[in-house]
């Protein structure tokens, strides 16, 4: 099942890396969400993404939006990888992989023929308005693609 836009954003409840729950309905008629789904810690275009999304997490506070990023990575590894990095918004972890199912972005096979690894994340981007509402979509087939920051920006303009 893929989310679409207009639809209401299934509910989730994950672990960031210092144990907390973080729920979606957390933001609900306060901030806006930026959920970023990403395949892997500590791989290159992963990297890139968190790192450049950490370096223009103003850009998105001011937008007033929260950031919250999701791999099915453990919490130990995306611990180890927001001290490294510096990440200053959550890395949620999705473990049993239940939330990445929910909202449509999981690939059934991750670099095939050469990795061959089952249930990791597509690299994709939701924007939830304050009433739970996806307002933005894009889920990349190809995880060496990035998603487009500028359009999700000119969405958030527009919810406030």
């Amino acid at each position: 099942m893929s989310i679409k836009i207009g639809d209401a954003a299934p509910e989730f409840s994950l672990v960031n890396s210092n144990v907390e729950k973080i729920k979606l309905s957390d933001y609900k008629g306060d901030k806006n969400v930026v959920l970023l789904f990403f395949p892997m810690v500590n791989s290159s275009v992963c990297e890139k993404e968190l790192c450049s999304t950490r370096d223009g997490l103003s850009q998105y506070e001011d937008l007033n939006a929260q950031v919250l990023a999701i791999s099915v990575d453990s919490h130990y590894a995306q611990k180890l990888w927001t001290e490294k990095h510096k990440f200053n918004f959550p890395l949620l972890s999705d473990f049993n992989k239940e939330v990445s199912q929910k909202y449509g972005v999981i690939h059934d096979i991750f670099a095939p023929g050469k990795l061959d690894y089952k249930g990791v994340s597509k690299r994709s981007v939701f924007v939830i308005d304050k009433n739970g509402i996806v307002r933005h979509a894009e889920i990349l087939e190809n995880p060496g693609n990035e998603p487009n920051y500028e359009a999700v920006k000119e969405i958030l303009k527009k919810l406030d």
